[in-house]
């Protein structure tokens, strides 16, 4: 039914690629907004700069890192298939991780929103911790997917 979606030889390679491109962009985005929410816990409600990073915190996630997750797993999911990863035990992993990055996003998207009301109820040391999840989830990812352990 779906074997006109089956992947070989270079286009293999160019969804891979933007598979990768996609990563890059969701990571650097999940590394950066907790970053931006720790320097707007310092920055006193109703400020100028208050207002800045609320900007700067709306574009990056619904230009940047909404976008680039949604084309992660779009290419992520059309190499599963074509390769059959389905039913390799490295291939659950990643995936059951992935979806804690997934989470992780929802999250960062509710905090967003809380800046937004100007209803933050965290302290920056929160967002400091938040900020190494994606980072050990990352690299947990990368360890799945290039050692293939199981």
């Amino acid at each position: 039914m779906f074997e006109h979606l089956m992947l070989e030889g270079d286009a293999y390679n160019w969804v891979k690629a933007l598979h990768i491109i996609s990563v890059i962009a969701w990571m650097a985005g999940l590394l950066y907004l907790p970053r931006l929410f720790v320097y707007h816990c310092q920055s006193q409600v109703g400020s100028n700069q208050s207002e800045t990073f609320k900007i700067m915190e709306r574009r990056l996630l619904r230009a940047i890192m909404t976008p680039a997750m949604m084309f992660t797993w779009i290419f992520g999911g059309w190499m599963y298939y074509s390769l059959g990863a389905w039913t390799e035990g490295w291939a659950h992993v990643k995936l059951t991780l992935v979806v804690l990055l997934t989470i992780s996003h929802m999250f960062m998207s509710r905090w967003r929103k809380d800046f937004e009301r100007d209803q933050n109820k965290h302290p920056e040391s929160f967002f400091r911790f938040a900020n190494e999840i994606p980072t050990v989830l990352m690299i947990a990812i990368v360890i799945i997917v290039i050692v293939k352990p199981f």
